[in-house]
């Protein structure tokens, strides 16, 4: 058995991979055309015209939590499986969101201008507690949030996939049907969700046209949940007080998109789950996975391919 491992990875961790595949070969590459005709296993990304070249693939891992750049038509289509790191980001994207949804409620913008030019600059601002957040995607992150915005003393709804009975956190539970009342209910609209065939464009004019004009959208997950022409409008427009946004349709943010400049958008450069304790438990994740496949035993966070996540 060939576990194919991709990337630049130190010898302290090549030992602790080494460790846990036991018996299994574990070969280190920097493309993964290398030896891809020999792996049973690859932990990174395995571009379509190379699949055609693996007879011997069985599991694919993807070192992120999301999978939209790593799930092409050829891997979706195969019996390979496939699973991630999700839930590794999960505590710091949370934060992030309250960051953002903090910094917009009490437009900490004006603050930063003002001690740059050393004014003394005191006005009313707002506070989270009393108001509602919807919460678009109840992933790891997600219910993360909800756990850290009831300790804000605000409101909690929530959106996904399947709605269940209860989310721990989460005051109401809504379905894909009542998307309209979700947005309309939501002082901050939260977007947590992974980017797939079905919330790629979900926030579109429609979308910003039922959200409160005092509400406002932060993105910390994918960009290209929302549509940049339709976000770009209900903010010129005042269909929405502003937006913190994390993660963007184009990364790198190009340097002449009107989103550096608009008065109310916070921009972060998809920054919010960068931390050393993200890597930590990616790490942790993969070597366990890696433990199951070289022992024969179910894995962790598979991933439904013709969902997305």
């Amino acid at each position: 058995m060939r576990i194919t491992v991709i990337g630049h990875h130190d010898e302290v961790t090549r030992r602790r991979i080494r460790r846990a595949a036991g018996d299994a070969q574990v070969a280190f590459a920097s493309d993964p055309a290398e030896g891809i005709e020999l792996a049973d296993a690859v932990v990174g990304n395995v571009p379509d015209p190379l699949l055609a070249r693996a007879p011997r693939l069985r599991w694919v891992h993807s070192p992120s939590a999301g999978v939209d750049a790593v799930l092409s038509d050829k891997l979706l289509a195969s019996e390979v499986i496939l699973t991630s790191s999700t839930g590794n980001g999960a505590i710091p994207l949370a934060e992030h969101a309250m960051m953002l949804m903090l910094m917009l409620d009490r437009d900490a913008p004006r603050w930063l201008r003002a001690q740059s030019e050393r004014r003394w600059d005191r006005y009313a601002h707002g506070e989270l507690a009393g108001k509602t957040v919807g919460l678009y995607g109840l992933g790891h992150a997600g219910l993360d949030l909800a756990a850290k915005a009831k300790a804000f003393h605000l409101r909690v709804l929530g959106m996904r996939r399947s709605p269940g009975t209860c989310a721990p956190g989460v005051d109401e539970l809504f379905g894909q049907d009542d998307f309209p009342r979700f947005l309309a209910e939501s002082d901050f609209v939260v977007v947590t969700a992974p980017l797939t065939a079905a919330t790629a464009g979900r926030f579109d004019r429609e979308a910003f046209a039922a959200m409160r004009p005092a509400a406002f959208f932060v993105c910390v997950s994918r960009g290209g949940i929302a549509d940049d022409g339709a976000l770009l409008e209900a903010l010129r427009e005042g269909k929405i007080a502003g937006a913190g946004l994390d993660a963007h349709g184009v990364e790198p943010l190009p340097r002449d998109s009107p989103f550096w400049t608009l008065p109310n958008v916070i921009v972060t450069p998809h920054n919010g789950a960068t931390t050393a304790e993200t890597a930590r438990r990616g790490l942790d994740i993969m070597l366990d996975n890696v433990g199951r496949f070289a022992r024969g035993e179910p894995l962790r966070n598979i991933v439904d391919k013709a969902a997305g996540y």
